[in-house]
């Protein structure tokens, strides 16, 4: 059986995870605390492993037909830049749950380009969840403080 490009990158992802995952190891524990220094690093590890791995295995069961790639739209890539360059911009003065809030909407609409109220609908939930989620995640779960806004105080 042949790899194809994603199932080599996917076993060099492995052994980069692998290697990394072994140099968490000499990482001391604190008798205090009651997570250590390793934990969350071997967890983010671990996890890119097993999904390095899902992608191997898939590759190696896939059926190898050769699909034409499709046409490269470079201004998308581009305009996805600027509009996270704007973001970064933002950031400051209207915060990070308003510029968020902004930010995934405006590239989720960028992405797929909604075409009625309910995919308006669609896009406004999913900027929605994912501010809320990784608001939650970082200032409720990892004490993570993140930017208010200047001109919002939100």
């Amino acid at each position: 059986m042949k790899l194809s490009r994603d199932g080599w990158a996917g076993l060099v992802i492995l052994a980069a995870s692998l290697v990394l995952f072994a140099l968490t190891l000499d990482l001391k524990a604190n008798a205090l605390v009651p997570i250590g220094p390793g934990f969350y690093p071997r967890l983010v590890i671990g996890l890119t492993a097993a999904l390095a791995t899902a992608l191997v295995v898939l590759d190696l069961v896939a059926a190898k037909t050769t699909a034409p790639m499709p046409k490269a739209d470079y201004v998308a890539v581009i305009v996805q830049f600027a509009v996270f360059g704007v973001y970064v911009a933002a950031l400051p003065g209207l915060g990070f749950r308003i510029a968020t809030l902004a930010y995934v909407a405006a590239a989720n609409a960028l992405m797929a380009p909604p075409r009625g109220a309910r995919q308006w609908a669609r896009v406004l939930a999913i900027a929605l969840g994912a501010t809320a989620a990784t608001y939650y995640v970082f200032e409720h779960y990892l004490s993570v403080l993140l930017p208010r806004g200047r001109w919002t105080d939100f």
